[in-house]
Order: structure tokens, then sequence, then C-alpha cells
């Protein structure tokens, strides 16, 4: 099976030595976050989890202990924009976020790390031009470390319009001048450009529109056959990319993205925080009377049979 680490929070920038903690004794519980007292226990051991799944605007506390996950054999999406403080008040500046990148491309190979510029709004300060000029840069940068980057454009979710109220949609002719000039930028440096959920519009313009973590791709990454049930598909018809079990919480990363769609309330996340045991087989809190586990199903995908290229 597939866990994800980076849907709902950002857990290396933030919660590192929690993980470190769960894969070294082997489990951790998730509440639903729809029912928090539904609770799901997930075995965090390699005969059963094929791949672990990272998405984070800033990997470097967990960049010293890269080998314990060798065995879950690591997929990462690292985000690198060319937002400010005043839009991304606690993330690294780019350059920094760079230089991690290449650390971790060093350990896991260029096969298993994807660069994420997303999402692309359109500002008086971000203009279609901005875009193209620091993807263009940082594509120059990361040449060599990745074989891939995927692109997405703002989504109004309720939580973002909650957020970052001055957020407009990106206009058609925006999405196709850069996806265009991304695509011809990312093939000069080696990689493909992908979308991410944004329909196949793009594909004319040189963007691969087939997914940012299919089937394929984990298993270019791994090496390895993978033979995955129909259940473990995404449920969204539009995506076609294996997005595995997630064992975040919405509400815990402080990042504090003005475009956030996984963060409601700020006191929340600081509270939320606050709660945070490293000891803990919660992400957030422990366990609490009329908790009901379930162990979840899980099954190994990875056939026996290696995969060449």
């Amino acid at each position: 099976m597939i866990i994800n680490t980076g849907m709902r929070t950002d857990i290396p920038a933030f919660y590192s030595q929690w993980l470190r903690n769960r894969v070294a004794e082997g489990f951790v519980l998730v509440r639903n976050p729809y029912d928090p007292q539904q609770v799901t226990k997930y075995l965090l051991t390699p005969d059963v989890v094929d791949i672990m799944a990272f998405c984070s605007k800033n990997p470097a506390p967990l960049v010293p202990y890269l080998e314990e996950f060798d065995a879950f054999h690591p997929f990462w999406f690292v985000t690198i924009t060319p937002y400010g403080p005043e839009i991304e008040p606690n993330v690294p500046p780019a350059e920094e976020v760079i230089e991690t990148f290449r650390k971790v491309s060093d350990h896991v190979g260029p096969d298993s790390i994807s660069w994420r510029y997303d999402p692309i709004f359109i500002s008086d300060d971000y203009t279609v031009e901005l875009h193209i000029e620091a993807f263009t840069r940082m594509a120059e940068m990361l040449r060599g470390y990745t074989k891939q980057v995927v692109i997405s454009f703002i989504d109004l979710y309720e939580k973002t319009k909650h957020n970052f109220p001055q957020a407009r949609r990106v206009r058609q002719e925006e999405r196709i001048a850069i996806g265009a000039a991304f695509a011809k930028a990312g093939k000069q440096n080696g990689m493909t450009v992908r979308s991410c959920v944004e329909g196949t519009d793009l594909a004319a313009y040189g963007v691969d529109v087939s997914g940012c973590m299919t089937q394929q791709i984990l298993e270019q990454s791994c090496g390895e056959f993978l033979h995955v049930p129909k259940s473990e598909t995404a449920a969204r018809p539009e995506c076609s990319c294996l997005l595995g079990h997630d064992i975040g919480a919405y509400n815990t990363c402080t990042h504090d993205c003005r475009y956030c769609y996984a963060n409601y309330d700020k006191k929340l996340v600081r509270q939320n925080m606050r709660r945070h045991d490293p000891d803990s087989p919660f992400l957030i809190g422990h366990e609490m009377e009329g908790d009901r586990i379930t162990l979840a199903r899980q099954e190994r995908f990875i056939s026996d049979q290696m995969r060449f290229w």
C-alpha cells in the first residue's frame, strides 16, 4: 500500500521526529477528519507499506534521517514557488529550499523526487511574466535533480477564500501562456511538466496531463511492478494518481500560506500544535474515551518481479 504524509499537513517540516518515532514503533493512529473518534491504525513496516509519499515546502528537518525511510521506497514532492513572506509567511526562501531539494535528490535519485510549482495565481505583483521568469530560473537550478515538475492553478476552496480573499482564478489565456512557457523551459532542463487536475487543454502546448503520482511514475521511482487494486485509485474521475492513505491532520501546519486549503483557523492551528506529542501514536493529542480503533486492511502492491527501464 501507499502511505501519504503530505495532503493534510507538512510532516517533514514540523513533525519529523514524530514520524521517525512512528516508523521506529511500526504503527500510527489516524483520526478521521470528519468523525474524529473513528481511528485507523496503520502498520508502518516495509512488508505492507510499498511507498511512503512526502509533500513538503521544507524537507530540511528530515534530511539528516533520510536513510531511515529507504526501505519504504520514498517518493517526494517539494514545492518551490517565487512567493514572498506576504503570501508564504513561514516558508524558507526559495534558494534554501532548492538547496535542500538537491540534498534529497542526491539521496533518493531524480526519479523519486518531483518539484511542485503551485498553486499559480496572478496578481499585480505576481504577473504571468514574473511566473515565467521565476520558473525558468528555478528549472535551471534544478536541472539534473528531478525529471518532472507539477503545476496547478489556484482553486478557490472555501478555506482558500477565507484565508486569501484577494485571490482570483487564472484566466484561460493566462493558463495557456504559462503552460506553454513552462513546458518549453522544462524540456530545456530535462523535465516533464505535468499538470495536476487541470483538464487536458494544456496538452496541446507540451504539458503532460496524465497525472503527477500515477502508477507508472511510482513504478519508475521504485523500480518495481505494482499490482494496485481498483479500490486504491483516486476517487475523483479527473485524477489518475495513486494518492494512498494520508496520516496527517488538517489545521496543523504553520507555514501559514494565504492560499492554504488544509488550514481554516490560525488559532486552531496553534492549539493543535501545542497538543502535539512526538511520542504519541496520534499526530495531535492522545487516545480519548470513546475512540473506535480499527486496524487498516493493508496489502503489498510490489510484485517479486524487478522492472528495468
